[in-house]
Parts: C-alpha cells; structure tokens; sequence
C-alpha cells in the first residue's frame, strides 16, 4: 500500500482511537504532502512522500535539540513522541553494510575515481536507497570511498 494511502487510513484510526499525538503528526504530514503537490502541481509518488518524512523527522530532530538546549522536557518529550509516529511510516533503515554495498555499485556504474564525480554517484544512489537511509549519511558513504 502506498505510504499516502496509510496515512490517510491511519488519521482515521488516530481520529477514532482518541490518540491525538498520532492524529496530529499524521495531520501535519499530510498537509506536507499536499502542500508540496499544490506547490508543484504535481500528485507526488512514493519515494516523494518518503522524503518528505525524512524531513519532517530531521526537522523534529533539529527541534529536539534545541528545546533540550532550552531547558524544555516537555517539548523534548511531545517531539520525540511525533518523531516515533513518523518513523514507524518509513520502510526497514538499510544497515551500514547494504548502505556500503549499494555505494560501492552507484561508484562502479557512473565510472566515478574522484570527488568530484560525487553528483553523479548521488544521482544514481538516491532513488536507490529512497526512504532507507537518510541523504547526509548517504553522501558521508560517498565521499569516504570517493577519497581513496
């Protein structure tokens, strides 16, 4: 079932269990995603939808952090509690091996020997590893085996 499709059946469970941390989160990201389809006047497909929650997540993330630095253990915990929601709509997180692996073919396939031949393995590695990884750890990969 597409991700959007479990959204939708899921902010209708959360309406109807009463649970509102999860009524909210789905609500947000929802609007996310439609906000995103307006703005580019497009119906967004399935590895669209992943990234757009693996932005909220980093957001959330970002946001944890600095409540923490705050001195707020009540939005820490309201946050992390969102951020839970959220994870549990992406698919299973690649291993750093499968990550490694899938890497080493992207640089063998668009022939990259140097740093600067990055763009191209993000290129083909992104879709890829869509919604399985997140990019900054996808592109940490790259540059490490670009650098030999």
């Amino acid at each position: 079932m597409e991700t959007k499709a479990q959204l939708e059946i899921s902010l209708k469970e959360a309406m109807k269990a009463g649970d509102d941390v999860r009524k909210r989160t789905v609500r947000m990201l929802l609007a996310a995603v439609r906000q995103v389809e307006i703005d580019r006047q497009v119906k967004l497909d399935e590895a669209a939808v992943l990234a757009i929650i693996q932005k909220e997540i980093k957001t959330r993330k970002e946001a944890v952090e600095e409540a923490r630095h705050a001195d707020r253990p009540d939005i820490v915990a309201a946050t992390e509690a969102e951020i839970v929601v959220l994870q549990a709509y992406l698919p299973q997180a690649m291993s750093a091996d499968e990550l490694m692996a899938l890497v080493e073919e992207a640089i063998a396939e668009a022939g990259a020997v140097s740093p600067a031949d990055m763009g191209k393995v993000m290129k083909l590695l992104m879709p890829r590893v869509a919604g399985r990884a997140p990019g900054d750890q996808v592109s940490a990969a790259v540059r490490q085996l670009l650098q030999i």
